[in-house]
């Protein structure tokens, strides 16, 4: 026998010459048995395919279906490109952005020098180069090698000169206006019928956050702008079953569904008339907003080599963003302009936008004309030159601190906006904005768990959504938001709308200690929200929130296990003395049991397996012994996987770990036979025997096998 290879503070320092190999281990999976087939989720498992479960009473004529790793794809019979490529719908310019954030625009008569400056580089033409000094066109008669401009992808269409860069970087700091700009020039040339695509980025907005499907978003606008390239993008469907799965690399996705349709529509020949409008235009927002920092190298790596490779093209690409540390070399090439907001002074359009939205609020606002008729006009001039100077030409701040200045007063802060407004002077940019905003709701029960909620969501939910996860009253959750409308948005209903951040700074905000203290959200709340998807599951009451806890319970566990700065044993041990806000909910017993066994044989576990080993049988005979009526639909539900089908890692521990571990499993197995003896008649059983320490915890469960 070999000697042992994993120790652990908790366990016996000194281990004997025993040694155990866990194989066939009962299949508690929790994200296998509980959520449909996802490829990131389920690596290597054999693929499951359910076409029209439970679906009666209907007929479809000459469908085919590829079925590639268990994703279903319908190529034929006349569907529509759009449902084949599933875009995310809420990530364009057009959509709502009350619901999809960022919701910023440009106010009338606003940052018309930086829009001018991206036009005149969007819309310079073949004879002709961008000077980012002046942002002036310079008529070339040659470039500057002696030869002509013409096409090089053997086009006699009108291109685009090479010396004019094919994309434009506007960066700057965190709410100076970028998104809003982003807007603005999206709609000109939507307008124009140069705008191929558009696809904002945005924290915490599910897969808006990813580059899962940026590609195939972009693929289906452009399929809808450019009406020629949509049987190419079909085609390449077709040829390439993997393409829309996450088995295909992003710039083979960007290639196939983007580039390549878009050049052969050009090289193919498209109408003078179209081409003289000038270049087609992609415009992507907050791409710092982007988790996946290798997509966001991988798409600007090959957005770079194909403009290299086809200098000549006629399409431009506007990104706004702020320039992070991974992306920074990227971008030291003379094939991409970069344009500095912050070097465009924002003071006098800040001015306009307060001195405007200010006599709007004073028509809607009884108290505010009640002062002004007393008073005489308000803010005063001299308010203003403050209110100005303090925010520093940061739209985010200036529409921030609006918004706090005239919010409707409340039981817990019944201040006016006179007496709010001096009180902004004093706050300490975005983050003492924040802290005086949130301390209004501090004190109300549940604010923590709402907050830390709403800030770590993977996706926005409604209010509803909200208060279902947590197992609160509605009530409660408006409660702690009406207060907080400075900062998130807050739908009309609680059932319609979702309830999303104003900027995503606030998320930054609470999840950095030395800026929130006390409203810090650390990264173990995670662990509370992958319990509550968890135990969710299993309500028989509403199901509003049912989708979310279904499909992101995985997200939620991984994000606190891989977290750097978790104590992963330590918080575990905390958890345990957790209480739900609501104690009618599955007990924990069934979730830890379910993480474990899912972090020991379908991660590569960075943590002590033999930790989480024991704490896996531990909780299984916890919660077979439980009362909890919740606890049989979890049996029925994991214990069909009582089987893995492929090897598993050996474990090895010493024999005071084995005897924990099998007297667990008998604990189990007793309390199995007495409250659910039913469920183990419908289940599979294993065959098997015990060697040197070889367990197979489903003969141990079914003793009698």
């Amino acid at each position: 026998m070999s000697s042992a290879r994993q120790s652990n503070s908790c366990l016996p320092a000194t281990f004997t010459s025993a040694s155990a190999s866990i194989s066939h281990f009962p299949s508690t999976i929790p994200f296998d048995s509980i959520l449909p087939p996802y490829p990131h989720r389920l690596a290597g498992m054999p693929p499951q395919s359910t076409y029209f479960n439970g679906a009666s009473h209907f007929q479809i004529d000459h469908q085919t279906i590829n079925s590639a790793a268990g994703n279903q794809y319908f190529l034929s019979g006349g569907q529509d490109l759009s449902l084949r490529l599933n875009p995310i719908l809420d990530a364009s310019h057009t959509r709502n952005r009350n619901t999809s954030p960022p919701d910023s625009e440009c106010f009338p008569g606003t940052r018309e020098a930086v829009i001018t400056e991206i036009t005149t580089w969007a819309d310079a033409a073949m004879d002709s180069t961008w000077s980012p000094e002046t942002g002036n066109k310079e008529t070339l008669s040659d470039s500057e090698d002696g030869t002509d401009s013409a096409s090089s992808d053997g086009s006699d269409n009108m291109v685009v000169d090479r010396a004019t860069p094919h994309i434009y970087w506007l960066h700057g700091f965190a709410g100076c206006g970028k998104s809003a700009i982003s807007l603005k020039v999206a709609q000109i040339y939507s307008g124009s019928g140069r705008l191929l695509a558009s696809y904002f980025f945005f924290r915490g907005a599910g897969d808006r956050s990813t580059m899962r499907r940026f590609a195939v978003t972009l693929a289906s606008q452009l399929a809808a702008a450019l009406p020629a390239t949509a049987p190419l993008i079909e085609a390449a469907v077709k040829a390439e079953p993997g393409l829309l799965t996450s088995h295909v690399s992003l710039a083979t996705q960007l290639d196939r569904l983007i580039l390549s349709p878009f050049q052969s529509v050009i090289n193919e020949g498209v109408p003078e008339e179209t081409l003289a409008k000038g270049p087609f235009l992609i415009v992507i927002d907050g791409l710092d907003e982007c988790e996946d920092k290798r997509g966001v190298e991988e798409f600007i790596d090959h957005l770079l080599s194909f403009f290299e490779e086809h200098p000549t093209i006629p399409l431009r690409v506007f990104i706004a963003s702020r320039v992070e540390q991974h992306i920074r070399a990227c971008l030291e090439t003379e094939g991409v302009v970069l344009g500095n907001l912050d070097s465009h002074s924002a003071e006098n359009d800040v001015e306009k936008f307060l001195q405007a939205s200010f006599r709007t609020a004073a028509k809607k606002d009884r108290v505010i004309r009640a002062f002004v008729r007393a008073r005489g006009a308000w803010p005063t001039k001299s308010d203003m030159d403050k209110l100005i100077e303090h925010i520093g030409g940061s739209f985010v701040l200036a529409s921030t601190i609006f918004k706090y200045i005239v919010q409707p007063a409340t039981e817990e802060d019944p201040t006016t906006p006179m007496d709010r407004l001096p009180r902004t002077l004093e706050m300490n940019g975005l983050d003492g904005l924040y802290t005086q905003t949130l301390a209004r709701s501090q004190n109300l029960p549940h604010f923590c768990n709402i907050i830390s909620t709403i800030a770590l969501l993977w996706e926005p939910l409604p209010i509803v959504g909200i208060s279902d996860l947590l197992g609160i009253d509605t009530f409660e959750v408006v409660r702690v938001l009406l207060n907080l409308q400075a900062v998130i948005h807050v739908p009309g209903t609680d059932e319609e709308g979702k309830v999303t951040l104003c900027h995503t700074s606030l998320r930054d905000f609470l999840t950095t200690e030395s800026r929130s203290g006390s409203f810090f959200v650390p990264p173990s709340f995670h662990l509370r929200l992958s319990f509550y998807c968890f135990s969710f599951i299993f309500e028989k009451s509403s199901r509003r929130a049912y989708n979310y806890a279904l499909w992101r319970i995985d997200d939620h566990w991984r994000s606190f296990a891989e977290s750097e700065d978790c104590d992963f044993i330590n918080e575990i041990e905390r958890f345990k003395t957790f209480r739900p806000l609501l104690i009618n909910r599955l007990q924990y017993h069934s979730f830890l049991c379910s993480v474990f066994f899912y972090t020991i044989f379908f991660k590569k576990s960075p943590f002590d397996n033999l930790y989480l080993l024991t704490e896996c049988t531990n909780h299984l005979a916890l919660a077979a012994e439980c009362s909890d009526p919740r606890i049989r639909p979890w049996l029925e539900k994991q214990l069909v996987y009582l089987m893995v089908d492929w090897h598993s890692p050996a474990i090895e521990f010493t024999e005071h770990t084995y005897e924990t571990i099998r007297h667990d499993l008998q604990r189990a197995s007793v309390a199995l036979h007495t409250n659910f003896s039913e469920t183990l008649e419908h289940q599979t059983t294993s065959s098997g025997a015990e060697r040197n320490h070889v367990i197979d915890p489903v003969r141990a469960l079914n003793p009698e096998v």
